[in-house]
């Protein structure tokens, strides 16, 4: 079955041509350069560039996968959650291609497509299975049971993930996306440093996370310096990325044990950092299950991850209708 996905829900302007788990063509086209100066996603910029490029990215998956409009059964799109502006547009794309075309038309759940981004990998997760979302937006641990069927079990209460990040590299001068530049300076730590922020659990029994804590904490550390030089830097950015990740990764531990899950599913842009994965498939071998991450280049927005779960979605009888709407804040 030929699907069209289609994802702008935030500053990635994404169509794709899936078939199954199957990729054929997979475009996207980012705005994130125009972001930089701002430190953040500007939601007026990201809505306009959708506009702009939406049809040449469409033409570019369509001319990438060798298939013709006529060939495609399935119309999948995000309709949330995301900047209602972004959403609108890719949704006004994938109605009127619905409409013209006569073709099925289904909404997908942006936090859940980026757990189906794992289903692109030849070795796909067994269901039931723990998944944890951690991007510049959300932080989130469900218990999937099949396809259209999950629990949430615990969300941020402050901060995503990858908006600790950001905010810590705009103190840190480090500039926007925070994620890679963090990571990269983190690795260039040398030895064990004396610096050491707060890990928030929450309770012992709690599944939700907060990180603005430990945000505030190197704000209040990094102001009481009288100079800083670039090894500092890399400590700095070391400690907090191990603060962030240490609670990152105990939580999932603990959905674990309470779901008596033995699998793990990874997604969202956070998904490509090279520390988060390497401590939870340490934590998976210590404690005996197994973590699967996307590939690189499904870790960040893309419309396969919305394509693959349309039409799983679409095979087990969920439907939408031309009266699709976004909604900036739907619930998994």
């Amino acid at each position: 079955m030929l699907t069209l996905g289609v994802e702008t829900s935030c500053d990635e302007t994404s169509v794709a041509l899936t078939s199954g788990r199957k990729v054929l063509a997979n475009a996207v086209s980012s705005s994130v350069h125009l972001h930089k100066k701002y430190g953040g996603v500007v939601p007026e910029i990201a809505s306009r560039l959708h506009v702009e490029y939406i049809m040449e990215v469409l033409e570019t998956a369509m001319e990438s996968s060798g298939k013709k409009i006529d060939d495609v059964k399935l119309v999948a799109v995000t309709n949330g959650p995301g900047l209602v502006g972004a959403l609108l547009t890719g949704i006004s794309v994938a109605k009127s291609i619905s409409y013209a075309k006569r073709l099925p038309l289904i909404g997908v759940n942006h936090i859940l497509a980026h757990l189906y981004s794992a289903f692109l990998n030849e070795d796909v997760p067994d269901f039931p299975f723990t998944g944890l979302v951690v991007s510049g937006g959300h932080t989130a641990l469900f218990r999937c049971d099949k396809v259209g069927d999950q629990k949430l079990l615990g969300q941020t209460q402050d901060d995503a993930v990858g908006e600790a990040y950001d905010k810590v590299a705009k103190i840190l001068k480090l500039g926007y996306p925070g994620g890679p530049v963090i990571d990269k300076m983190a690795r260039r730590a040398k030895g064990k440093s004396k610096i050491l922020f707060p890990r928030s659990y929450l309770g012992k029994d709690s599944l939700d996370f907060s990180f603005s804590g430990v945000k505030t904490a190197v704000l209040y550390y990094v102001q009481k310096l009288r100079a800083i030089d670039e090894d500092l830097v890399c400590d700095i950015a070391n400690e907090f990325q191990e603060a962030i990740l240490d609670v990152v990764v105990e939580k999932v531990c603990r959905a674990v044990n309470m779901t008596k899950t033995s699998g793990v599913v990874i997604g969202g842009g956070v998904a490509a950092n090279s520390r988060l994965r390497e401590k939870l498939s340490e934590a998976g071998s210590a404690r005996g299950f197994k973590v699967h991450f996307p590939k690189f280049e499904y870790c960040l927005d893309n419309a396969a991850m919305v394509g693959v779960l349309g039409e799983a979605l679409y095979k087990r009888g969920h439907r939408s209708d031309l009266y699709l709407s976004a909604d900036p804040n739907l619930k998994a």
